[in-house]
């Protein structure tokens, strides 16, 4: 394609050379060059203009276009008389600003790559045509009143900046003001929290004595009551007994009549002692694989007497193959018994079935207890997991009880780490599902942590945790109070804290409450260390997921056993 003719201007002297850089870099804006490409283009013209005039070579440079597929705008310098061309310093500068140079012995072409769709700009192109005599004084003159008023604008904008920093400064001012109001605000605050920590504090310690005095008011009233009714059993049987003084059948029947409830109180005794002991804490699963045939087995014959008539039939279901259980069995057999009295005691006729089943999860066993018996209210349901709460019914007043069981099953089923769940629909049925994991070995080693945390006022005391912790972590920070521990385990986030019961600005529950409460820091494990009668705090201790260590136990082995049950409580946490 033919370039197009933009352009062009005689160049004799040196004014003739600075009108040329003046118009090359016009040309260049023109068909679309950058600011930088214009400033190539006007200064590599300007030098080989000098260089030419130097030579007293008088010229034309034509400015054209090639619009095919590489685009370029193109600079034709043509000439009579021999010109000693290609070296010197003007042609260097032209050979490095301009993408090509071709040299000839009549003249020279300069040649710039335009890397975009060129869409010149007519108007300005028709100007410079107008204006092609203009002498360079005249486009000095119009370069210089160009210069002023940019000035003018330069000292508008000064002008502008200068009232713009004072607002600025202004600004400032008002938002260092702010910041000291809030730092005053926030350290105030601070000192609020500070007082609400002690205050709950306070308020802990005095609910924890209440419950420890209620605890040791039900264990008292249990043992007391224990012994005169084991009396009323023992006697009645012995009343029974072949080779005992002969009775009437009115006689016999007394006794038996006796004998059943004296049982049936001692059972609820016992029932009771139990819930206050895991109400307290102190009541601690003893985990060990389960045979569960054994215990469907055990169940089975403890139920099957207690059908009232022959219109209800107890059903158990065979079991699959399920993994290996590892949990409490006393207290597995407690919930499942506690939950199949009740079937018995609210269904007249119908069926009760029991399953075991492995699931939901891949490391759980579901055991289902349902039945066609009366059902439970909607309304009713939250309420039966209530200490001491009975459903009103017609089948209750003749139903014993203390409303203990499904408290006394739940709270089992939550130290076991599983969870109790109930269902029911009036007229049809009900049905409660117990889920259990699977559980490990008691054996298990705790996972290995890159860094604990020990936290404790007594300097000895923290020697011998850390000693402990020797095989378990791999680096172990120290704090001399329950505020600083806190303050630690937000900026190191370690993985376990030891923190002591009574550690001095903030007790280990404190601590353990605060953890709890942050999303970013519920996951750590934490063990509180605390001496032989922890009272309330283990219950506290239990319901927040953490593990208890007793002061005077602080060996390699009782801490690596602590260190997995903390770990083993969050994980069962996080799972629910």
């Amino acid at each position: 394609m033919t370039p197009t003719e933009l352009l062009r201007l005689p160049v004799g002297d040196e004014r003739d050379v600075f009108l040329l850089r003046q118009r090359g870099r016009q040309v260049a804006a023109a068909v679309g060059l950058d600011g930088q490409n214009q400033i190539r283009v006007a200064t590599a013209l300007s030098d080989v203009g000098r260089e030419l005039v130097r030579q007293d070579v008088r010229t034309a440079a034509v400015f054209r276009l090639t619009r095919g597929g590489s685009p370029a705008l193109l600079v034709e310098l043509a000439w009579q008389a021999p010109v000693a061309t290609g070296a010197g310093p003007g042609w260097d500068t032209a050979r490095r600003l301009m993408d090509d140079m071709v040299i000839t012995s009549s003249g020279v072409t300069l040649v710039k790559n335009v890397h975009h769709v060129v869409k010149l700009d007519e108007g300005l192109l028709r100007e410079l045509r107008e204006t092609a005599d203009t002498s360079a004084l005249d486009e000095l003159r119009a370069q210089n009143q160009e210069l002023l008023e940019t000035l003018e604008n330069l000292e508008a904008k000064s002008t502008e900046l200068e009232r713009l920093n004072a607002e600025l400064e202004e600004t400032n001012r008002g938002v260092v003001a702010l910041y000291q109001e809030l730092s005053e605000e926030l350290e105030r605050t601070n000192q609020g929290v500070v007082a609400l920590y002690a205050e709950l504090e306070a308020k802990s310690a005095e609910l924890r004595e209440a419950a420890a005095a209620r605890i040791r008011f039900w264990s008292n009233i249990s043992h007391e009551l224990r012994a005169p009714i084991n009396s009323v059993v023992g006697l009645t049987r012995l009343l029974s007994a072949p080779g005992g003084d002969p009775m009437t059948d009115d006689q016999r029947h007394h006794v038996d009549l006796i004998n059943e409830s004296a049982a049936t109180l001692l059972a609820l005794v016992n029932e009771l002692l139990d819930t206050a002991k895991a109400e307290s804490g102190s009541l601690r699963p003893r985990m060990a694989p389960v045979a569960l045939d054994y215990v469907i087995t055990q169940l089975r014959s403890s139920v099957r007497p207690m059908l009232r008539t022959g219109d209800v039939q107890l059903v158990v279901d065979t079991i699959p193959e399920l993994p290996p259980l590892v949990t409490d069995e006393t207290m597995l057999v407690r919930i499942l018994r506690n939950v199949l009295s009740n079937a018995v005691k609210f269904t007249k006729h119908g069926e009760i079935r029991f399953t075991a089943e492995q699931g939901p999860g891949p490391e759980e066993i579901r055991f289902v207890v349902s039945d066609t018996g009366i059902g439970i209210p909607q309304s009713e349901q939250g309420k039966v997991f209530e200490e001491f709460y009975q459903v009103p019914n017609a089948l209750q007043v003749g139903a014993s009880g203390t409303g203990l069981g499904l408290s006394y099953a739940r709270k089992l089923a939550e130290l076991l780490g599983g969870r109790l769940d109930l269902s029911s629909t009036v007229g049809e049925g009900t049905e409660v599902v117990l889920t259990l994991p699977t559980g490990k070995d008691d054996q298990a080693e705790p996972v290995p942590v890159a860094c604990a945390l020990v936290a404790d006022g007594d300097e000895e005391v923290r020697g011998r945790l850390r000693d402990a912790l020797a095989d378990i972590a791999a680096d172990v920070v120290e704090a001399e109070d329950g505020r600083s521990a806190l303050n630690l385990v937000k900026s190191r986030r370690p993985d376990l804290v030891l923190v002591g019961a009574n550690a001095p600005l903030m007790s280990g529950s404190a601590v353990l409450s605060v953890l709890r409460l942050d999303p970013d820091l519920a996951s750590v494990p934490v063990v509180v260390v605390c001496g032989d009668d922890p009272g309330g705090l283990a219950r506290s201790v239990h319901n927040l997921g953490a593990a208890l260590l007793h002061d005077e136990a602080i060996d390699p082995a009782a801490v690596s056993r602590a260190t997995r049950d903390a770990q083993l409580a969050v994980r069962r946490a996080e799972a629910r």
